[in-house]
């Protein structure tokens, strides 16, 4: 209790510790963990003096208990349902996509903006996010990181229902129409380069051996992702799109 008035009162990072309050809800103890959770490697400068400060360690650890977190919650949820329902709401949930929307609405773009220098990219809020949940856990523990992401933000900031109704797995899709129509669909990394510190991935989709469409972003399964719903756009296919 000492630790966090001094944090949200006296410390030098106090507006950090007041734009934390204002997205988790509390003040944590350790404020260099939380404040690493939201350094991208791309923010790295010369007042870090270390190149290696960054959230992506974090970002790790943060993927594996959330996921695990994500599949205890469906579990119980749905005891009726079967393991592939399951694995799919599951994937909906902690996709890049949904993370990065579920981000935006805790308000972590608040903190990205303070260490980002202006090269903030939308794909920055669901590693945040992941860090986060990382760094709650560690702080925390399993069980309250557990009771936290599912009454904070689970029951919060997602609808279940939509999710269960929606399907924007573009790629699942473009590959399904694929095999019902005895058609080839492929993949094809075309490049790979650096944009603000950053790799960027191009991604063609080949229908039959022809290019069909081409899509890039910071993260190879959401170029897929794109380049997928422009393909089902240019082949006039009817889904979800």
């Amino acid at each position: 209790m000492v630790r966090r008035f001094y944090h949200y009162y006296i410390s030098p990072e106090k507006d950090l510790a007041k734009k934390l309050k204002s997205v988790l809800g509390f003040v944590p103890d350790n404020m260099r963990l939380f404040k690493l959770a939201f350094f991208h490697k791309s923010m790295n400068s010369a007042d870090t003096g270390v190149k290696t400060y960054n959230n992506e360690r974090l970002e790790y650890l943060g993927d594996s208990v959330l996921s695990t977190i994500v599949a205890e919650y469906l579990y119980k949820k749905y005891p009726g349902r079967n393991e592939g329902f399951l694995t799919k709401m599951r994937s909906k949930i902690v996709k890049r996509k949904t993370l990065n929307k579920v981000a935006e609405s805790m308000g972590i773009d608040m903190i990205l903006t303070k260490y980002s220098q202006g090269k903030m990219s939308y794909s920055m809020l669901g590693n945040a996010f992941e860090a986060m949940v990382g760094a709650i856990y560690i702080e925390y523990g399993y069980e309250k990181t557990r009771d936290y992401v599912i009454e904070k933000i689970l029951m919060k900031y997602l609808d279940m229902y939509e999710l269960e109704t929606s399907d924007d797995n573009y790629k699942s899709q473009l590959l399904e129409w694929g095999q019902k129509e005895g058609r080839l669909i492929s993949y094809k990394l075309l490049s790979k380069y650096k944009h603000d510190k950053r790799d960027r991935f191009k991604i063609g989709v080949y229908l039959d051996g022809e290019e069909v469409s081409i899509a890039d972003d910071y993260n190879k399964k959401s170029a897929e992702q794109i380049a997928s719903s422009n393909a089902l756009k240019s082949l006039n296919i009817i889904r979800n799109t």
